[in-house]
């Protein structure tokens, strides 16, 4: 545009074209954008220039071409010493510079410009959701899978679950795993039971209610017939005693006796066995409820007025630590009860894990591919809504033991539990990351699924920094995450394909040959080296070769020149003749 009025106006001026905003190349524009506005009129794709059409323009035209970029600091010495050396040069022919001219270099060839590489995207961990107002408490209120109940001597009936009670208070733990007998052998001492070495104990757990129902088959199946009419009360209060159960007058204060007994769920309305725990006289039903949902929670409310009450029962079901909590308050020492509380979550921490690993007070099976795996509902209810949709539900599983996992391993499942009864994620060597990541995305956990591909990525780098080839394995991890909607890990996969992209496409040509065009339009635009660097440095390497083998030409010829005894060739002399 402006070529032919230089040419016009300034002949002997010398022409140098410069392309601004390198940078725009690898920016995003959107960002880009949002700080220009509201004045600036917005940048497109098209709008920016490649560098074989600045090339093509600068070739057409016959004068140098070099781009520059304030932002990245590139290029700006470059076309400055280059602009000075082209007005020097084109002052040659004047007589006075002639002389001192002679050593001027002409326009120096630009290297291309490496975009920076772009960082890979940070695993955000989202915030545990909360699991539709089925905490503890909230569960304790709405007993939903409850397997305990208590009978007090009024007549009230306080549903619980064993696995919260167990793990919160070392009495309620030494009940629920004290042998339980037929009715003829119940003036016998109770002991409490020792769990044998071979046998798993939350098999020998359910062994009682086995024989039971065994025994009971044709008076269960009677009443199952009858729901409707209310029929199979024994024992009246809609109860039927199953025969196995213990009498705990000696055993301990506020007990009276322990049996199995068949029972309408709370809630279902269904016959369930569940174990019943008849109470003594002492126990009130307010004071009771405040020290199980104690039991639940590890809180206690300040303002019930019941206090005494609620520190005689504590201390007559031996919940020492909800005992000091009422005297400390009742002592205007409340603060001291902070401390309290930190060691009930500690000790119910670790008789959870107990429970886990050796399938305590387990209401539940789970069938995966290399066995079976034990859980307990309520603290599965508690922090996952898939569970409390399946065991609330009209589903099958909501009322039969066993619940099948088809393509998932033992390993995995535990993994899975201990993050629902705990609150954490502790990896171990023997898990599958990707094995994992499909089950937390089958169960909606994004949590869980956001912690898998952190893990996940800490492997790779781990296995990348000690020199491993993952290239293979980010493939097979992009694969997996895009069916399950690992977000994340994909855009971290995505992005190591992309900056390395010419290893991986040696080693795997067929693989990226049938991705999917979405991956396809992503690495090519993503990709890093950029297609146009690559094609700008290898014209740049071909043009320096041109012209180093000029400069060696012509550094030949001077060189010959200036030899003592040189002398033409004989073709040269022979010309000369002629």
């Amino acid at each position: 545009m402006w070529l032919p009025e230089i040419k016009h106006f300034c002949p002997r001026t010398p022409v140098v074209l410069v392309g601004c905003q390198l940078d725009l190349r690898y920016a995003d524009l959107d960002a880009v954008n949002r700080a220009r506005r509201p004045l600036a009129k917005p940048i497109k794709p098209t709008d920016i220039l490649s560098p074989e059409t600045g090339n093509e323009v600068a070739k057409e035209l016959g004068i140098p071409y070099y781009e520059t970029s304030v932002v990245a600091q590139f290029g700006v010495k470059d076309v400055f010493d280059n602009a000075i050396r082209a007005a020097l040069i084109s002052r040659r022919h004047l007589q006075f510079w002639k002389s001192h001219l002679k050593k001027v270099q002409r326009p120096l060839l630009q290297a291309p410009f490496l975009p920076p590489k772009p960082p890979p995207p940070i695993i955000h961990l989202p915030d545990p959701p909360q699991s539709n107002g089925q905490g503890p408490a909230a569960l304790f209120c709405t007993p939903l899978c409850a397997d305990v109940v208590f009978h007090l001597l009024s007549g009230q009936k306080i549903f619980a679950h064993k696995v919260y009670l167990a793990t919160a208070c070392s009495k309620f733990y030494d009940l629920f795993t004290l042998e339980l007998l037929p009715v003829e052998m119940n003036d016998e001492k109770p002991t409490q039971r020792s769990p044998g070495v071979n046998e798993p104990l939350w098999t020998r757990n359910r062994a009682i209610e086995g024989k039971c129902e065994a025994l009971n088959g044709q008076l269960l199946s009677l009443m199952t017939s009858d729901d409707d009419d209310g029929g199979g009360d024994v024992n009246g209060g809609g109860n039927t005693r199953l025969g196995w159960g213990r009498n705990l007058s000696d055993w301990g204060r506020g007990f009276v006796s322990v049996q199995i007994d068949i029972v309408d769920d709370p809630l279902t309305q269904r016959k369930r066995s569940m174990m019943v725990i008849q109470m003594d006289a002492l126990i009130q039903e307010q004071p009771l409820r405040a020290v199980l949902e104690y039991l639940y929670t590890g809180h206690l409310n300040q303002s019930r007025a019941e206090l005494m009450q609620i520190a005689t029962i504590a201390e007559a079901l031996e919940v020492f630590d909800l005992r000091m909590m009422v005297s400390n308050l009742l002592n205007k020492e409340g603060f001291m009860n902070q401390e309290i509380t930190k060691a009930f979550h500690v000790r119910r921490a670790n008789r959870i894990r107990e429970c886990l690993s050796r399938g305590l007070f387990s209401d539940v099976v789970f069938t995966v591919d290399d066995g079976p795996v034990p859980a307990h509902k309520p603290l599965l209810i508690a922090n996952c809504d898939w569970m409390v949709a399946m065991f609330r539900g009209s589903f099958r599983e909501s009322f039969t033991r066993g619940v099948s996992l088809p393509g998932t391993s033992s390993s995995c499942l535990r993994a899975v539990l201990e993050y629902l009864y705990l609150g954490h994620f502790s990896p171990r060597p023997e898990l599958d990351c990707m094995e994992l990541l499909i089950l937390s995305n089958r169960l909606c956990l994004p949590h869980l699924q956001a912690l898998t591909e952190q893990h996940a990525v800490d492997e790779l780098l781990a296995s990348y920094v000690q020199g491993a080839d993952i290239d293979g394995q980010v493939l097979l991890y992009l694969d997996i995450a895009q069916f399950h909607n690992a977000k994340q890990l994909t855009d971290w996969c995505l992005h190591y394909i992309c900056t390395n992209y010419n290893a991986v496409c040696r080693k795997f040509p067929r693989e990226l040959k049938y991705m999917s065009p979405d991956n396809k339009s992503h690495f090519e635009r993503c990709r890093w080296p950029p297609v146009w660097y690559l094609k700008e440095e290898d014209r740049y390497l071909r043009c320096r070769k041109e012209r180093e083998r000029e400069e060696e030409m012509i550094r030949k010829q001077h060189s010959k020149s200036k030899w003592c005894f040189w002398r033409p060739s004989s073709s040269t002399s022979s010309s000369s003749v002629s």
